[in-house]
Formats: structure tokens, C-alpha cells, sequence
């Protein structure tokens, strides 16, 4: 947990962005279980919820219990094109692999590998939607201009990656002086509209207590 009160590891912070427009208090404190978890199911950790008596801990499952009872349709968040929920779904891993590493000579295939990874999330990113296709222009729309995955409203696509974005830009700037490169222009398109979102802001921890939680994970190459 942040000293902010707001969660800092990607998992824990998927679940913010959604409780927040949601109306909800989405912060979670990841070092002092609840006395409900450890009631209910003691060798369980964050995230979890309880309805009913009953435990959730699978984050896929919490997420479509939450867009099911939160007054749907006005917090639906699914997507309407199926592409958007895989999308980017391979950067985090190529990310951990990255930073982990601590073999300078194998430095570069890591690194290349998370190169591919954002590259194809920032393709995705450019390439305009079916609904932003005029089938009446004789133009096509050569790059999209949507805001988010998928399209100009969030979606829980959104709530997963995004968290997982800003944490690769802080903890890989930091630790190995790596950076989104400028020519990916989707993938900093969609970082700039979702710091302009507050309830994306708001849950985003300060850069240092970042930087502090990956201190140990991200270990110096030899």
C-alpha cells in the first residue's frame, strides 16, 4: 500500500480507476488484512471482496460483479469491440522480464522484446475503429483519434492496462532509463487522456512510492 492510501501494485490498482466512477472508495491497504478476510478466508490476500458472506478473490470475477450490481447500464463498462480486451495484454510480462533482469549482455533482447509488445499495443491504438470509419467517405481515417482502448469512454480494458502503463513508464524510467519511445504516438495519446481523467489521476500513487515498491524487484545489472 502507498503512503497516499492508494494501491501500487497492478493488481490492487486495476480495481481504483472502477470503484471511483463507480461513486466507490477504491483504496486498499495491501499490508493490514481486514478482519472479515481473515475470518472468512485467512490465507487469502487483497484484492478480495465480501457479499453476502461470501469471498471473491479472482480479480476477473470481482470486476464483473461490480459492472453486474452497480447500477448498470450507467457504470456499463465492457467493450464493444473484442480486440480491446486483449490488447496490450503482453506488455506487463515483457515489462516484469525487463526489469528483472540482471544480465547486462542479455539487457537488449529484454528490452527489444518489450519494445515489440508496446508496438503492437501502439498499432492497435492507431488503427481507427469500425465506428470511426465514414462508409460514406471516399477518405479513410489513417490514424484513430479515440481517447481510450476502445473508443472515447473507459472501459475495464482500460482499468486493467492503464495501471499497468503508468507503472512501466515510472519503474522502467527509473530503474533501467527506459522510455516510451516519442514515435509511439497511440501509446501517449491514451497515457495524456488518462491523466486527464480524475478518477484515473486519483488513484494513481506519487512516482516515489512507486519507484520505493519496485526498489527490490528491480535489481541492478552486472
Amino acid at each position: 500500500i502507498a503512503e497516499s492510501g492508494l494501491c501500487n501494485c497492478e493488481a490492487g490498482s486495476d480495481e481504483e480507476p472502477f470503484l471511483l466512477q463507480a461513486g466507490c472508495d477504491g483504496k486498499m491497504d495491501l499490508k493490514r488484512k481486514p478482519t472479515d478476510l481473515q475470518n472468512l478466508a485467512p490465507s487469502t490476500n487483497p484484492p478480495f471482496m465480501t457479499f453476502d458472506g461470501k469471498v471473491k478473490t479472482d480479480v476477473n470475477k470481482i470486476e464483473e460483479f461490480l459492472e453486474e450490481k452497480l447500477a448498470p447500464p450507467r457504470y456499463e463498462l465492457g467493450t464493444q469491440h473484442p480486440e480491446s480486451n486483449s490488447a496490450g495484454n503482453d506488455v506487463f510480462a515483457k515489462f516484469s522480464a525487463f526489469i528483472k533482469n540482471t544480465k547486462k549482455d542479455a539487457n537488449e533482447i529484454y528490452e527489444r522484446n518489450l519494445l515489440k509488445a508496446l508496438k503492437k499495443l501502439d498499432s492497435y491504438l492507431n488503427r481507427p475503429l469500425p465506428d470511426e470509419i465514414d462508409a460514406y467517405s471516399t477518405e479513410e481515417a489513417a490514424v484513430s483519434g479515440r481517447k481510450f482502448l476502445d473508443g472515447n469512454e473507459l472501459t475495464l480494458a482500460d482499468c486493467n492496462l492503464l495501471p499497468k502503463l503508468h507503472i512501466i513508464k515510472i519503474v522502467a524510467k527509473r530503474y533501467k532509463d527506459f522510455e516510451f519511445p516519442s514515435e509511439m504516438t497511440g501509446i501517449w495519446r491514451y497515457l495524456n487522456n488518462a491523466y486527464a481523467w480524475d478518477e484515473y489521476t486519483n488513484t494513481c500513487p506519487a512516482d516515489q512510492e512507486i519507484e520505493h515498491a519496485y526498489s527490490d524487484v528491480a535489481k541492478r545489472m552486472k
